[in-house]
């Protein structure tokens, strides 16, 4: 596999942050909680954003969402992505995460491309509309205050209808902190290959704070390739790390912090970041009703796949693992594992986490119609704010 020069050390700022690498773990609906990111936080250095929170949920104060937000005391850096369509009940969460003191930062999520949402003008829809789009980021902003308020979004809808670079310039003029771009469009979904170049285009137009590139990072190479090909700021990684929370380690490397070369874990290893996963998302969901050790190894399953992409681990085993019900039998089944087994290589590289096919948006009637969009309008869309993540 061919390599990328490695980048001297990099800082980067987002507002008063100052982050020893430039790195953002991407909001993964049910994957970034308190558990995934506290992991990750032992293997290297970035900006661990939580899972997306729907606006309303959090003003509601709905036990899911007051769990979302909630961080452990290890997290010095506290971030939180919320998702709203109504200015006001966005600019209302984050007030409550200012005045509560429960952040020191806040993303604002305008890339999810799931059809539910942008059926109802919500996700990558929305800065369609750049009115509502300006009046959600303003208020936010405004509401902010002292945090820093960033924004991620994509390329757009489709490729005949792009957004990203009046939605950039908006947003700079709007006082956000940072602007992340996902190069795909709506229509893309995760599949193909993104469109670095995009990632480019915006860090020509928005040059007064720092923008960051996402997609298709799959190793601590691609980043430093994306950050030395768009002269973007630093990277957001999303699927790239799934089932490999070193992959930050290798990054806070990759950018000046230690030892440049690529983590390749034996299955030993990979079993005890798993096992470690698994305990933390006990401690996670230790209030939940079902009791955190059962919740916890119920959500540890749909790691199974991701940790031992490529390894040499029975179908038999891969199963067992993707049915447990207790710490001690994950501990039983790691067990007979060969921890000596090498890296595969590879087989564990690249692409991992769902991709889907390139699918036409569904999109609100006559949305493309008008680039702005009335008071009932505005109305209709109350229904886009699901707790659905995406970006």
């Amino acid at each position: 596999m061919p390599t990328t020069t490695l980048a001297p050390e990099r800082a980067l700022a987002i507002g008063p942050l100052r982050l020893a690498a430039p790195v953002v773990l991407a909001p993964m609906a049910g994957i970034t909680n308190t558990a995934f990111r506290r992991l990750c936080r032992e293997y290297g250095a970035g900006l661990y954003v939580s899972e997306m929170i729907t606006s309303r949920a959090l003003v509601e104060r709905t036990r899911e969402s007051m769990r979302l937000i909630t961080h452990h005391e290890s997290e010095t850096t506290r971030s939180v992505q919320l998702y709203g369509v109504d200015p006001a009940t966005v600019e209302q969460a984050v007030r409550m995460l200012r005045d509560e003191d429960r952040a020191d930062h806040v993303d604002l999520n305008f890339g999810c491309p799931v059809p539910k949402v942008t059926r109802k003008g919500g996700g990558a829809a929305l800065p369609w509309k750049l009115d509502l789009f300006r009046d959600i980021v303003e208020r936010a902003v405004r509401a902010a205050g002292p945090l820093p308020l960033t924004v991620k979004m994509r390329k757009g809808i489709d490729a005949d209808h792009l957004t990203y670079l009046e939605a950039g310039r908006i947003a700079e003029g709007a006082g956000v902190a940072s602007v992340a771009l996902h190069a795909r469009t709506a229509a893309d979904f995760y599949s193909g290959t993104a469109d670095w170049s995009a990632i480019t285009k915006l860090k020509q137009t928005v040059t007064s704070v720092p923008v960051l590139g996402n997609g298709d990072i799959w190793s601590a190479d691609d980043a430093v390739r994306m950050m030395a090909e768009t002269g973007c700021d630093g990277v957001v990684v999303g699927r790239g790390c799934l089932g490999r929370p070193w992959l930050f380690g290798d990054l806070a490397a990759a950018f000046g912090a230690g030892d440049d070369r690529p983590h390749r874990p034996t299955l030993g290893e990979v079993a005890a970041a798993f096992r470690r996963h698994a305990e933390l998302l006990v401690e996670f969901f230790g209030d939940d009703p079902d009791g955190g050790e059962h919740r916890g190894c119920r959500d540890i399953r749909k790691h199974v796949a991701w940790y031992f992409k490529g390894y040499g681990v029975g179908g038999a085993t891969r199963a067992s693992l993707a049915q447990v019900e207790s710490l001690q039998q994950l501990d039983d089944l790691l067990g007979t594992l060969d921890p000596d087994q090498p890296y595969p290589g590879e087989p564990a590289e690249g692409q991992r986490g769902r991709a889907g096919t390139p699918k036409s948006p569904a999109l609100p009637d006559r949305w493309l119609d008008s680039r702005s969009l009335d008071a009932e309008g505005r109305t209709s869309l109350a229904g886009a704010e699901l707790d659905t993540s995406g970006g």
